[in-house]
């Protein structure tokens, strides 16, 4: 309590707007942007499905050209499903833009040898970097079943990548434990094991509790992982979509954050700029915190993650 509001308390005045104010907590303000050196992005894409959002897709990479990110990666659908979309994608970014490509690779519904070889077209192609991942099992099936011949899991298709080039690898980390994890131990694990076969990078599942983050980082950290564990950010334009996606990956969607989407089912305009506020805090916050690379997921969108990153204090470069 500062000195005016203990002259009020012993002048006995009642309890006004001035006093409630001058009674609460401080809150420490986040450093000023210009203290803080511009962080390392990465943006992810998934191929487009249609010509039309084809086109809206390259719109969007040319406008997140410019901030020179680390590296773009391009999705690969469950079972495998996107593979040529994936790969046509990769290849036109080698081709015809200054971006560095990183392909999503999983174990899904395929032999070693074919998996094999899709990495070894990657690499004559140019594409150096694999996001390698386990992946999902296609959609109709239950659950995830390693194909009789294939990797059976990341980590053992991390080290069958590093037999066939030198590639730099990222893998997938989950603050809130993978769902079909049998513990947040286990899950600790066998990130461990992804990192000892040869990745060089985690990339996060989105979150939103940054707490949730810096404790996994502790726990990483102890657990003897020295590797970059990079935030996967989502900006959240439709909270309703994502609360539901949310649901299916072990994501908590806070209470507040609900409360902060209220009411904007119609109003997109509204819903954007309460996005770009909310992620704009995450990212501030994390930055604080001494966070120095962000991964965007950016749902083939520009609009917010250029603004995101603009006020983490990135600032386009000439292509």
């Amino acid at each position: 309590m500062n000195h005016l509001a203990d002259h009020a308390a012993a002048s006995g005045a009642p309890k006004g707007t001035l006093q409630r104010w001058l009674t609460g907590p401080r809150v420490a303000g986040l450093p000023v942007p210009t203290e803080l050196p511009p962080p390392a992005l990465s943006f992810e894409f998934f191929p487009p499905r249609t010509e039309a959002l084809e086109q809206q897709l390259w719109t969007n990479i040319r406008r997140l050209e410019p901030l020179a990110p680390r590296f773009v990666s391009v999705t690969y659908g469950a079972g495998g499903t996107t593979q040529e979309r994936t790969h046509a994608t990769v290849a036109r970014l080698v081709r015809e833009t200054s971006l560095t490509p990183a392909a999503h690779l999983t174990c899904v519904g395929a032999s070693r040898g074919e998996v094999d070889e899709v990495a070894r077209q990657y690499w004559d192609a140019g594409v150096k970097h694999i996001v390698a991942l386990r992946g999902d099992a296609p959609a109709g099936e239950a659950g995830y079943t390693p194909h009789p011949q294939g990797y059976a899991y990341a980590a053992d298709l991390v080290a069958g990548l590093k037999r066939i080039g030198d590639f730099e690898i990222s893998v997938a980390a989950y603050p809130e434990t993978h769902p079909a994890a049998s513990s947040a131990e286990s899950d600790l694990d066998n990130l461990k094991r992804k990192i000892d076969a040869g990745a060089t990078r985690a990339i996060t599942q989105y979150f939103f509790d940054t707490e949730v983050f810096l404790r996994f980082l502790d726990r990483a950290l102890a657990a003897g992982i020295t590797v970059p564990i990079v935030p996967g950010i989502l900006p959240v334009s439709n909270f309703n979509q994502v609360k539901k996606f949310s649901a299916m990956c072990g994501t908590s969607v806070p209470v507040w954050m609900g409360k902060l989407f209220e009411g904007l089912d119609e109003d997109a305009d509204t819903r954007r700029m309460v996005a770009a506020a909310l992620a704009a805090e995450q990212v501030r916050l994390l930055q604080a915190n001494g966070v120095d690379e962000f991964h965007f997921y950016t749902l083939n969108r520009a609009d917010l993650t250029f603004a995101i990153a603009h006020i983490l204090g990135a600032r386009p470069k000439a292509v």
